[in-house]
C-alpha cells in the first residue's frame, strides 16, 4: 500500500502505514479456548435426583441369590486370571526357576500340566465320583421309564376301551332283562281289571308306587315314567287356549291340572335302595336279574325259554360263557 504524508506543526513528516499487517494480524486473531476444567451448573431438580439416586444404591441389599450369583461370578473371575507378576507366589516361584508360559517341575516334561485344576463346587454331602453314577443310572432308568410308559399307555388304552365296550353292552343286557322281569311279574300279579285301569291312567304312577316295584326292575319303570312326564309336559306347552283361573274340570287329568296351576305337582321322592342297586357293576347288576329270572320263573335269559321244572334240563349254566 502507498504510503501517506501529513503535516504537523508546519513540518512535513512521512508516516507510513503497512495496512496488510494490520489486516493479517485482525484475521489471524483467535478465542482463547474454554477451560476444560469448568463444572456443570446443575440445577436443584438434578441435584435432588442425584441425591436420591444415590441414597437408594446405598441403602440397597442384595438377596441371597444376588450375592451368591456375584459370588460365583468373582470366584470365576478369579479363577480365569493368571497370577500377578507383583505378587509374592510368583515371585517365590520365579527365583526357583518358574517362567510364566511354561509348567511346574522337571524341565523338559512334556506331559506337565501347564494350567491348574479347575475347580468345580461340590453340594451334598455325595461322595467323589457320585453325582456321575447317579446321573448315569437316572438316564438309564429315564430311557427304560419311557419305553414302560408307551407301552404301558397302550394297553391300558386298550384295555380301557375293552372294559368301557363290556359295560356298555352289560348295561343293554341289563334293560333287557328288566323288560323280562317285568312282563313276567305284570302278568302274574295283575288282572283284567287292573290292566284296563292301568291302560287308563298311563304315565300317572307316582313316586310312593314306584318304590313298592321290585328294585331289578324299578328303573324302567322310572324311566318310562319321566319320559311320559316329559311328553306331557311337552304337549301342554304346546296348548294356546287361554282360559280363566277359576275354571274347574272335575274330568281332567292330573297332569293338566298341574300343567294349567290348579294342582301342585308331586316331588320326586328319594329312594336310596335304588340308588344302591345302580352303583353295582352292570355285570353284577344283570346277574342278580338272571338268577332271579331262574329262581322265580325257571326262566333261563340266555337260553330264552322257561323251563317245566327246576331242574332246567338243558341250560348250560348261569353265565353267558357257559353258553359259549
Amino acid at each position: 500500500m502507498a504510503s501517506s504524508k501529513a503535516s504537523i506543526d508546519g513540518n512535513n513528516i512521512d508516516v507510513t502505514d503497512d495496512m496488510d499487517d494490520v489486516m493479517d494480524d485482525y484475521m489471524s486473531m483467535t478465542l482463547p479456548e474454554s477451560p476444560s476444567n469448568l463444572t456443570q451448573f446443575e440445577t436443584s431438580v438434578q441435584r435432588c435426583g442425584r441425591k436420591r439416586r444415590e441414597a437408594e444404591s446405598r441403602a440397597y441389599q442384595a438377596s441371597k441369590a444376588e450375592l451368591a450369583h456375584q459370588a460365583r461370578l468373582n470366584r470365576d473371575e478369579a479363577l480365569n486370571t493368571s497370577l500377578p507378576v507383583s505378587s509374592k507366589g510368583y515371585q517365590m516361584m520365579a527365583r526357583l526357576g518358574f517362567k510364566a508360559g511354561s509348567a511346574l517341575g522337571k524341565e523338559g516334561n512334556q506331559q506337565a500340566r501347564k494350567e491348574p485344576l479347575g475347580v468345580f463346587v461340590k453340594e451334598g454331602r455325595a461322595g467323589v465320583g457320585m453325582d456321575r453314577e447317579r446321573k448315569r443310572k437316572f438316564e438309564d432308568d429315564d430311557d427304560r421309564g419311557e419305553e414302560i410308559q408307551k407301552r404301558q399307555t397302550e394297553a391300558e388304552f386298550r384295555e380301557r376301551q375293552s372294559r368301557e365296550k363290556e359295560q356298555k353292552r352289560a348295561e343293554g343286557l341289563c334293560w333287557g332283562a328288566m323288560r323280562v322281569l317285568e312282563e313276567f311279574e305284570s302278568d302274574d300279579t295283575t288282572t283284567d281289571k287292573d290292566k284296563a285301569d292301568k291302560g287308563e291312567n298311563a304315565g300317572s304312577s307316582t313316586s310312593e308306587a314306584t318304590t313298592g316295584i321290585n328294585v331289578l326292575w324299578r328303573e324302567l319303570v322310572k324311566d318310562r315314567d319321566e319320559k311320559e312326564r316329559l311328553r306331557r309336559m311337552r304337549y301342554d306347552l304346546q296348548q294356546t287356549l287361554s282360559r280363566s283361573a277359576t275354571h274347574d274340570d272335575p274330568d281332567e287329568e292330573t297332569h293338566d291340572r298341574q300343567a294349567w296351576g290348579t294342582e301342585e305337582e308331586e316331588i320326586e321322592v328319594q329312594d336310596p335302595e335304588l340308588d344302591d342297586f345302580n352303583r353295582l357293576e352292570p355285570a353284577e347288576r344283570l346277574l342278580r336279574m338272571v338268577e332271579y329270572l331262574r329262581d322265580n320263573w325257571l326262566y333261563c335269559f340266555w337260553c330264552k325259554f322257561q323251563y317245566p321244572d327246576k331242574r332246567m334240563e338243558g341250560c348250560p349254566g348261569v353265565t353267558e360263557n357257559e353258553h359259549g
